[in-house]
């Protein structure tokens, strides 16, 4: 496997690399935001996985640049900073996953093998569409009728895991932790602010609203 490491601490980077070659990986390590940029939108690789903290662009600039760029490789952010609110961030951001220090290395090599395991961009299909909403997952665009939607990229996650279910009453725990990768949290309000602002964005005079509440239950999109 390629892997790509942006680490700018020597001593962990030495760490981690020496670990994931040990057992046949092939491991490029950038030291600064800058190299790492470079090295992530120039090569192919497998997984990336990065630091948060970083001397130049730090890593969730990089993680936006290549999601913007329509660069997909999975990408787990390693970081000190492990906060459930510093881990929005990061998905928010377009990480796959999120693994706060300090860590074992046991834990990450499964991370890592767990995000190499994942279907490949080509086996799925290339747009979704549920009624008149289309999403082109190579693109990461929106449409509603035509028209193009501007979607944050949390947004276009959880348009995207519902468009993948239409008909399905989705529950704030199946929504906190297919989106976010979340433990279900009866004081969060995160589910419905996002809910909330996909309708907003989503929204065309003269059609009905996509997404319904299913009272006390969740939501769904199209019919149930």
């Amino acid at each position: 496997m390629r892997i790509l490491l942006i680490e700018d601490d020597a001593a962990t980077a030495d760490y981690i690399a020496k670990g994931l070659r040990e057992i046949g990986h092939l491991v490029a390590v950038a030291r600064t935001g800058k190299d790492g940029m470079l090295l992530a939108a120039g090569e192919s690789w497998d997984v990336i996985v990065t630091d948060r903290m970083l001397p130049g662009p730090d890593g969730l600039t990089i993680l936006r640049a290549l999601r913007a760029s329509g660069i997909a490789t999975p990408v787990l952010v390693l970081t000190a900073l492990g906060e459930v609110e510093r881990r929005v961030e990061g998905l928010d951001a377009g990480a796959d996953d999120y693994l706060g220090k300090p860590f074992a290395f046991s834990e990450l090599r499964a991370r890592i093998a767990a995000l190499a395991r994942r279907p490949a961009a080509s086996t799925d299909p290339v747009l979704l569409q549920v009624g008149d909403i289309e999403m082109d997952l190579l693109k990461r665009s929106v449409k509603r009728a035509g028209q193009p939607v501007e979607l944050l990229p949390t947004e276009l996650r959880l348009l995207e895991y519902m468009m993948r279910r239409p008909g399905q009453v989705l529950t704030k725990t199946m929504l906190l932790e297919g989106v976010w990768d979340l433990n279900f949290d009866p004081t969060t309000n995160l589910v419905e602010v996002h809910v909330s602002r996909l309708r907003r964005k989503l929204a065309r005079e003269g059609s009905p609203a996509p997404i319904q509440t299913v009272r006390g239950v969740g939501y769904v999109l199209g019919q149930a």
